[in-house]
């Protein structure tokens, strides 16, 4: 009687056991999965790279390896400016971004001023660097807002000068371009270390203990903060290092075409009609590669002889370093780069409006919303492909990182060391060095499935911005109501999707908004993956940028903004009416 009262009772748990078996499988397998997605393309599309390189390319029936690849790179004209280009612009604005940061943390770190700058600088992240890229050539061009704003009154131009900018052959405009689309990111990583309660109120604690000590606020910030925060902010600055190294957009609206950046000759050669220039192109994101590779080596050893020579410097008590003055600098030199910024955005704005326009003119002579007519009527398909595109992509990119999410919290382990590193995988390296090699891949399996080559590329870029977005919410989760649903009986699957989703609604919003924000701003990764047959707003505004109107381009980047900044309000909205209407 025992042995069957134990079977009839255990019988009634018998499904509920085994789907809560299969939820928790595939939880604990999702961390591995992630491991994959994100490693076997870039590897793939690395070693696809490399065999081509040494001449073994069986589509082009070359199977014959050989350094006849590199002997092609080494002659071609210009290489050795390809190489400092892209080298210089790279770390000169990573650098750049990196001290503005720096002295904008320092000189208002326990200010309310803060909390302002990040509320004006936030914005910036929503926009692409295609749109930020066009927007800064508008501004500094020989008849952008710049020279008209002093003219004729202080410049005494009645015509438009030949002017250096944009296209500069030093990079210049690259450079101001990068350092102002990054430093925005580069702040509000940092500002979001510091949101950790315990961390961040450790170390304002620390601060005001300086301060009352008699250290000025700059020095109490640069010995006491820095230490503990520059560690939480070393993968993201490599990111935009690398990024910064082997960009496509902004070299290729704002800087020189004679010769371009190493990033932009490997994409021209890869796209040439000629297919043997491949062999030449995958030798050329080996070197990019390579210099990428150099440029991290560099900041990595950079920091070590920093910590080495200014060690002292923490522990000597000096308590100012003519921070007074340096805090007048930060002042003027945020109040500069918030309004270079704010008429890069409205100069862009009225190019988009005017009708004549003549110079010096501060403002157009007319109005017109025509541009924003011709340009709606020719962007149906480029629009719709950017939008399916950028929902399917984080819609897999939320189900992935949520799963990931829960099996940390279900192991109750953190998350290793290399797993983290790995989620950076595809920002650390250049994406102009693997995706030539993963392209390669896509063709040889799938040659017509253009649009999931697309989603899968775009998803390596938009998965560990999701993932950084909704880890530290998820893992400040009150465990409590998960502890009481499960000793009620529910399931780890019930737990998850009725216990845990609804208190993460708001955080999954502002992560679906950022995926599709990424996903909307690819250029490489759309026009490599797609084969140059799906066209988005960012490659029309790309292929515009040089060869169109400026009213037409200024069009096309106000689209791309206004894009993730709607996904943006409404991630911002739609919870704040959610939580109204549940309290009717």
């Amino acid at each position: 009687m025992s042995v069957v009262s134990n079977k009839l009772a255990a019988s009634p748990t018998l499904k509920p056991h085994k789907s809560a078996d299969m939820f928790s499988k595939l939880v604990k397998l999702s961390p591995r999965f992630l491991l994959a997605l994100l490693i076997l393309p870039v590897i793939g599309g690395l070693i696809s790279v490399l065999l081509p390189a040494f001449g073994y390319a069986p589509v082009l029936e070359q199977t014959t390896l050989g350094l006849h690849g590199f002997t092609m790179l080494m002659q071609t004209p210009g290489l050795t400016h390809m190489v400092m280009l892209s080298v210089g612009t790279g770390l000169i604005s990573t650098l750049l971004a990196f001290i503005i940061t720096l002295m904008i943390l320092a000189a208002f770190f326990n200010s309310p001023w803060l909390n302002r700058i990040q509320r004006l600088l936030s914005p910036i992240l929503v926009i692409p660097h295609a749109a930020a890229a066009i927007a800064v050539g508008f501004l500094i061009a020989p008849s952008g807002m710049i020279s008209r704003l002093v003219s004729p009154w202080f410049s005494g131009w009645e015509l438009a000068p030949n002017g250096m900018f944009p296209h500069d052959a030093f990079g210049i405009s690259i450079i101001l371009g990068l350092t102002l689309k990054e430093l925005p990111f580069l702040l509000l990583m940092a500002l979001g270390v510091l949101a950790q309660p315990e961390l961040g109120k450790k170390l304002r604690q620390q601060h005001k203990v300086a301060l009352n000590l008699g250290y000025c606020p700059m020095t109490a910030f640069f010995k006491v903060v820095l230490p503990s925060l520059y560690p939480l902010l070393r993968l993201p600055i490599l990111a935009v290092l690398a990024y910064a190294s082997a960009s496509v957009e902004m070299p290729l609206i704002l800087g020189p075409n004679t010769p371009p950046t190493l990033a932009v000759a490997i994409m021209h050669w890869f796209n040439d009609v000629d297919l043997n220039l491949r062999i030449k192109a995958s030798a050329g994101a080996l070197l990019q590669l390579v210099l990428t590779g150099g440029l991290l080596a560099l900041w990595l050893g950079g920091e070590k002889a920093i910590k080495a020579l200014f060690s002292d410097l923490l522990t000597n008590g000096e308590r100012e370093y003519g921070g007074v003055y340096w805090q007048k600098i930060t002042t003027v030199l945020t109040v500069f780069v918030i309004g270079f910024i704010l008429l890069s955005l409205i100069g862009l704005i009225m190019w988009s409006v005017a009708g004549f326009w003549r110079f010096p003119a501060a403002l157009p002579d007319q109005l017109t919303l025509l541009h924003f007519k011709s340009a709606l009527m020719q962007m149906q398909s480029p629009l719709y492909n950017t939008l399916a595109i950028g929902l399917v992509t984080t819609l897999f990119a939320i189900i992935i990182t949520l799963l990931c999410l829960e099996s940390e919290q279900l192991s109750a382990k953190p998350m290793s060391r290399f797993t983290s590193l790995i989620i950076y995988l595809p920002l650390l390296v250049p994406s102009i060095a693997f995706l030539f090699g993963l392209v390669w891949l896509q063709q040889l399996v799938n040659n017509q499935a253009a649009f999931f080559n697309v989603v899968f590329t775009h998803l390596l870029f938009v998965l560990p911005y999701v993932f950084l977005s909704l880890a530290s919410s998820y893992r400040r989760l009150d465990p409590r109501f998960a502890h009481v649903a499960a000793s009620l009986g529910a399931t780890p699957c019930k737990v998850f999707l009725q216990v845990k989703l609804p208190q993460l609604f708001a955080p999954i919003l502002i992560a679906t908004a950022l995926g599709l924000a990424i996903s909307f701003g690819q250029y490489l990764p759309t026009l490599l993956a797609g084969g140059g047959r799906i066209a988005t707003i960012t490659t029309e505004a790309v292929t515009l940028a040089n060869g169109a109107s400026r009213r037409t381009s200024a069009v096309y980047a106000i689209m791309q903004m206004a894009l993730p900044l709607i996904g943006f309000i409404l991630a911002w909205v739609l919870p704040k009416y959610f939580f109204k209407s549940a309290h009717r």
